[in-house]
């Protein structure tokens, strides 16, 4: 059976139990623990030692039925859970939300005809990220925030060529369900040489953390089903939250990958000691190493990113367009991006390739440097992907193809060779004295023609109109909700 059928197969059953209330995220949820404690029994059966005990494993539960089965089932979540390492992340609060014992067998019998342990590991990767795709085109219940694009992963990654052979470790501080940290992985995988480079792949490597707990334990498992870290050693990805802490010298990386969440406010404003305290937040918290003090979420983390970089450092990540744009804290940070980092790439990406509506995103790319008395950034080239391009999640989907005029203009072994042409219309550089000049130093920029503003016969099909109006309605309602709350906030 291919991986697309087991998909579909394990997929169908979901419908099955989202009558009894069980929404697609709690069912992916139950799904890892029963292919982890099955994958765990097969290796016992190989020999390998696992750290399931005897009395929490895979035989226990499929001799079950009934009562018997449910409350198994529930003892073994809450045991694996009090667990270290990755065990523990997998199973952290752990609740078994299938209440119908008759259910719940169906689903342990469907996990216990696949062998997952003897199938290649591409193979479980496979079909676990197919479930987690399929999860997120729950729109409804925003599992697609967690979700990024693979197409757009695998674009990013192969630009920013993370390197084993210099056995450089990448991070993302939003993981997500781990699509940055597994792309890194699959590229650096083909060139692990030596031991030494294969055991940093599977233990050293990746790094990462999401504030979500059941988004962690997903991450935790996708790595788990593509051969990285041990059931009873360190896990890879943490439960906790990236702008709660400076970055010891310990946290710095080599790389960072990340598609931080959208949304502008936090109820978190990261306070700056050279800008003084914000009153209004219910909660604040202390960083002497930020640039200025806000409560955006995305230009926080772009900050945070910013210090978990080694010297040397590299950083590709998505940020909504509000980020080139906002004024006051905004401006103040990509004042000091442009001087203090080689901000050298903006990526702006097409509409519609997101679950989450609405959005307007891109992909900044910078590089770390050591303090110097000139700005670092010379020449900041910008590769529009947007305008006149116009992508839907089903119909016309995006894909690797798309960005393989980027990905060429991009000259990841030398970016000094970078040329304009007039058969790249796309593609466009601008001087750091150009940039700064700018009002606000406003880096959303774009300079192609619209032709959907101008040119009726070109404008894009009904249906994919009729997508853009709702995202723009949602996103909209979603702006009203953030006043509303901002509101209510200052009434209390």
């Amino acid at each position: 059976m291919s991986a697309a059928e087991i998909v579909n197969k394990v997929w169908n059953y979901a419908n099955v139990l989202r009558d009894d209330g069980v929404g697609y995220g709690d069912y992916v949820e139950q799904i890892t623990f029963l292919i982890f404690l099955k994958m765990a029994d097969e290796r016992a059966e190989s020999g390998q030692d696992v750290a399931v005990p005897g009395e929490y494993n895979w035989a226990s539960l499929v001799k079950l039925d009934g009562d018997a089965l449910e409350n198994q089932y529930r003892h073994t979540l809450e045991a694996l859970g009090k667990k270290e390492g990755m065990l523990g992340t997998i199973f952290r609060k752990a609740q078994n939300k299938i209440q119908d014992p008759a259910k719940l067998e169906r689903l342990i019998q469907m996990i216990e005809k696949e062998a997952w342990s003897t199938s290649p590991v591409d193979v479980k990767g496979e079909i676990y990220e197919g479930l987690l795709e399929r999860n997120a085109q729950d729109v409804k219940g925003g599992a697609g925030q967690y979700f990024t694009p693979r197409a757009l992963i695998e674009a990013i990654v192969e630009v920013m060529q993370p390197d084993v052979s210099k056995l450089h470790t990448v991070a993302d501080p939003a993981t997500g369900t781990g699509g940055f940290l597994l792309a890194a992985y699959d590229y650096m995988a083909p060139h692990a040489s030596s031991k030494k480079q294969q055991k940093h792949l599977r233990e050293g490597a990746l790094k990462g953390n999401d504030i979500v707990d059941s988004v962690t334990r997903l991450c935790a498992m996708n790595l788990y089903l593509h051969g990285i870290g041990t059931a009873d050693g360190d896990c890879p990805v943490a439960n906790q939250d990236a702008l709660a802490k400076e970055v010891g010298d310990d946290g710095k990386v080599d790389m960072v990958l990340a598609n931080p969440p959208f949304g502008k406010k936090s109820s978190i404003t990261i306070i700056s000691e050279k800008t003084g305290k914000a009153e209004k937040e219910k909660l604040t918290i202390e960083r002497e190493d930020f640039w200025a003090t806000t409560s955006n979420k995305q230009l926080n983390f772009v900050q945070h990113i910013v210090n978990m970089l080694n010297i040397t450092g590299k950083a590709a990540v998505v940020v909504p367009d509000n980020v080139l744009f906002e004024g006051g804290a905004g401006e103040t940070i990509r004042k000091n991006l442009l001087s203090l980092t080689n901000l050298h790439t903006i990526l702006r990406l097409p509409t519609g390739i997101f679950y989450a509506n609405g959005v307007k995103a891109n992909v900044i790319f910078f590089d770390n440097k050591p303090a110097a008395k000139t700005p670092w950034t010379k020449k900041l080239w910008v590769y529009d992907y947007r305008t006149n391009v116009h992508k839907t999640l089903k119909q016309n989907r995006l894909s690797k193809d798309d960005f393989s005029e980027f990905m060429a203009c991009y000259k990841p072994e030398d970016i000094s060779k970078r040329r304009e042409s007039k058969k790249l219309e796309r593609w466009k550089s601008y001087k750091y004295d150009e940039l700064i000049a700018r009002d606000k130093t406003n880096l959303d920029i774009f300079w192609l023609k619209d032709d959907s503003l101008e040119d009726t016969e070109n404008l894009p099909s009904p249906e994919i109109l009729a997508a853009e109006i709702v995202e723009q309605l949602e996103a909209a309602l979603d702006e009203f909700r953030s006043v509303e709350e901002v509101l209510v906030g200052e009434g209390e």
